[in-house]
C-alpha cells in the first residue's frame, strides 16, 4: 500500500484523513440525496448479503467481537460465504492507539452498567 500512495504522492496521514472525512458524512451525503437515512442501512445490509452469498471475500470496516479487546470494534476484516473470515489489524500511531484503547475502556465500562 505504501507504494501505490507513493506513486499517487499521498502519505498514510492524508489516506487516513480522507477515510476518516468519507466514513464521518456519509449518512449526510445518503440523506442529502434521499431525504432518509434508512435507504443507506438497506443498502450496506443488501450488499453485506451480497459478499456473504457470493463468497466474496471483500474487505470492508464491519463490526465484529474482538477477543483481544472484549468488546465490539469496527475493523476492515474479510467477508465470505462464512461471514468474517479474517479480521485486518490496521497499523496505528501512538495517539490512534490510544484512541483505540479509550475507546475500548469506555465500551466496557457501557457493558459493565448494562449487566448490572
Amino acid at each position: 500500500m505504501t507504494s501505490l500512495l507513493k506513486e499517487r504522492g499521498e502519505t498514510l496521514d492524508d489516506l487516513r484523513t480522507q477515510i476518516e472525512r468519507d466514513v464521518r458524512y456519509a449518512n449526510i451525503t445518503i440523506i442529502e440525496g434521499h431525504d432518509a437515512s434508512q435507504y443507506g442501512i438497506g443498502i450496506v445490509s443488501a450488499r453485506i448479503a451480497e459478499m456473504v452469498l457470493r463468497d466474496e471475500h471483500a474487505v470492508i470496516p464491519i463490526g465484529s467481537y474482538q477477543r483481544e479487546f472484549g468488546v465490539t470494534l469496527t475493523l476492515p476484516s474479510v467477508v465470505g460465504s462464512e461471514g468474517i473470515v479474517a479480521v485486518m489489524q490496521p497499523v496505528l500511531s501512538e495517539n490512534e492507539r490510544r484512541a483505540l484503547e479509550r475507546s475500548v475502556e469506555s465500551l466496557r465500562r457501557a457493558l459493565e452498567r448494562a449487566r448490572s
